[in-house]
């Protein structure tokens, strides 16, 4: 057995450099983090060869005196924390001093930095355990960090290392990740000598926008919730643009980018009625607490976080995303032409106001009704002055039984009428369950058929169940059931396959799941059986009533499978299509 020894000091670095600086992208960030935590607003990138051959990082920040440099290369050296009480409350995004060492240790890297007032700039080399003595230096002010030749000492590790194109791809996503937590500091990167981002100092949304692009912009939900002590704010896509990957998920806190579990699952709960199947949901989310509150030295990377109240952390993401997504309905979502902010009144000859409709045997008087829903609304396009004016506009027709056409100002809405019913009555149900009282109608006739001895066996165990979302089934036989009563929302469901599939949840996963843990599927199965059913005809008045009750209901941009419930094609959309103005 070799005797125990203390190891070299240099083996030691290298040792900490693999779990601080796994690749280009982690000292790339530690560099960034560094210019941030010295309140740099502008700050220079430049790469080579993916970042194994240089990264430059160059900031207009506080810069280090002279007689501090070499000690900014030691490890365990910082100005950021002094005292156990600092660590608990960590603000700064670097605190360890374990970045430059680390780096130092496995390539050859040069820093140079000047404080106001110095009448210039002071260098140094380091290369593994060689350091060289200041030397002056030219910088107008701030500090630049050059690092050559990653790993060029460590060549188990650099072989593990990918393309230039993949390493500059990480780069690429350490600068965003950066850039988004700080919108008010202009960034740079160039990669190889050609510009790759230019990032003015802007506003958040702005910022988001630049990085993210466009189509995430256009269908963003803005939010901003706070509650004891607790704040979230940022950007969430709408369900209709999730994503097929992960990528375009960015969750910060107090400042720093971190991957926490915790945060994850409540972004996912979230969305989980609004989502189809395995899509992702994008977002850059800003939680921000009282430092104490929240551990970031679990890790060397700090991208890992502990909260000290974990629960009331997650339930406080929960209910601040899940009240943004309830705002994406019908009736606020058409108030903009996708992919630009608020449109401005048209003159466009199809545009309201601007012309009679033609007739085409589908248009009502200017006149209020009695709808479907027991609502009153305008009747058509051609309402009088002093009508509201409904985002989503007036029905115009059906389409092959599954579409209803409507106009509004920015043009044509196309609505799909099972999915867009089918998120009202589920809306519905679960407002009802809430309250406990989701009444019943009795059937005039009731309703009975064959069934198996299982299905019998839940009603006679869970008939209060039962009765509490709205169904009275009883055994008719020990080999039939009889539907006595259904929801009153659902006076229109196939009362046979209604229960037949209620049953199913209840015997598959019991019934204290099905009202807790499986409630929203519950709901979702029987608001699928009472939707409007496709090819089904619909009057005028009926299709109205359908939008309305589309403006009013939270979520109503999306059926419960995730799909979008209606399009919106504009006037100048349909100017192209028809090369109108060419």
């Amino acid at each position: 057995m070799p005797a125990i020894r203390v190891l070299p000091e240099l083996l030691v670095s290298q040792i900490a450099a693999g779990e601080v600086v796994d690749r280009p992208a982690s000292a790339l960030k530690e560099l960034l983090e560094n210019s941030l935590d010295a309140g740099a607003r502008n700050v220079a990138v430049q790469l080579a060869g993916g970042g194994t051959r240089l990264i430059k990082v160059t900031d207009d920040g506080a810069g280090i005196a002279r007689e501090e440099l070499a000690l900014a290369l030691a490890r365990h050296a910082t100005s950021k924390i002094g005292s156990l009480e600092d660590l608990e409350r960590v603000g700064s995004l670097g605190f360890r001093g374990e970045a430059l060492a680390s780096i130092a240790a496995v390539s050859r890297l040069t820093l140079t930095s000047r404080r106001a007032g110095d009448k210039h700039a002071w260098s140094l080399g380091a290369s593994a355990a060689e350091r060289t003595r200041p030397a002056p230096a030219a910088l107008a002010g701030g500090t630049s960090i050059e690092v050559h030749e990653l790993y060029f000492n460590t060549p188990a590790r650099r072989k593990f290392l990918k393309s230039e194109a993949t390493e500059y791809g990480h780069c690429e996503e350490a600068f965003r990740r950066i850039a988004l937590s700080r919108p008010q500091v202009a960034l740079t990167l160039q990669h190889d000598g050609r510009a790759r981002w230019q990032l003015k100092a802007q506003a958040l949304a702005e910022r988001i926008g630049a990085l993210l692009g466009g189509e995430f912009r256009a269908g963003a939900l803005a939010l901003d919730e706070s509650s004891a002590g607790l704040r979230l704010h940022g950007a969430v896509g709408s369900p209709a643009h999730a994503r097929a990957t992960r990528e375009a998920q960015y969750f910060f806190v107090n400042g720093r980018f971190v991957r926490d579990r915790l945060a994850l699952h409540a972004v996912r709960q979230a969305y989980q009625d609004v989502l189809h199947h395995e899509r992702h949901p994008a977002f850059v989310l800003f939680l921000e607490l009282d430092p104490a509150l929240v551990d970031v030295n679990v890790h060397p990377t700090k991208t890992e976080v502990r909260f000290r109240d974990a629960r009331a952390v997650h339930q406080f993401i929960f209910h601040a995303l899940n009240k943004a997504l309830a705002r994406s309905v019908a009736g606020t979502a058409a108030a903009e032409e996708p992919g630009s902010g608020a449109v401005p009144a048209r003159t466009h000859a199809g545009a309201f106001g601007q012309q009679r409709a033609m007739a085409l045997g589908i248009a009502e008087p200017p006149a209020h009704y009695e709808v479907l829903f027991g609502r009153a609304v305008a009747a058509s396009p051609e309402t009088a002055a002093g009508e509201p004016e409904y985002p989503l506009g007036y029905a115009l027709a059906q389409l092959g039984g599954v579409y209803v056409l409507a106009q509004n100002r920015h043009g044509l809405v196309i609505v799909d009428m099972h999915a867009a019913h089918e998120r009202i009555m589920y809306e519905q149900l679960k407002q009802a369950l809430d309250r406990r009282e989701i009444p019943m109608q009795p059937l005039l006739v009731p309703m009975s058929f064959a069934a198996e001895a299982l299905e019998v066996a839940t009603v006679e165990e869970h008939g209060e169940v039962l009765r509490t979302i709205g169904l009275d089934i009883a055994a008719a036989s020990p080999t039939s059931l009889t539907v006595r009563a259904v929801p009153a929302l659902l006076p229109d469901a196939d009362a046979r396959a209604l229960a037949r599939d209620v049953l199913e949840e209840i015997r598959d996963y019991g019934a204290s799941r099905v009202l807790v843990e499986r409630r929203d599927a519950l709901l979702a199965t029987m608001a699928c059986h009472a939707a409007v059913r496709a090819h089904r005809k619909l009057t005028i008045p009926e299709m109205n009533a359908l939008l309305r009750e589309m403006e009013a209901t939270e979520r109503s941009g999306q059926c419960n499978h995730g799909r979008p419930t209606w399009h919106q094609v504009t006037l100048s959309e349909l100017d192209r299509l028809f090369m109108r103005g060419r």
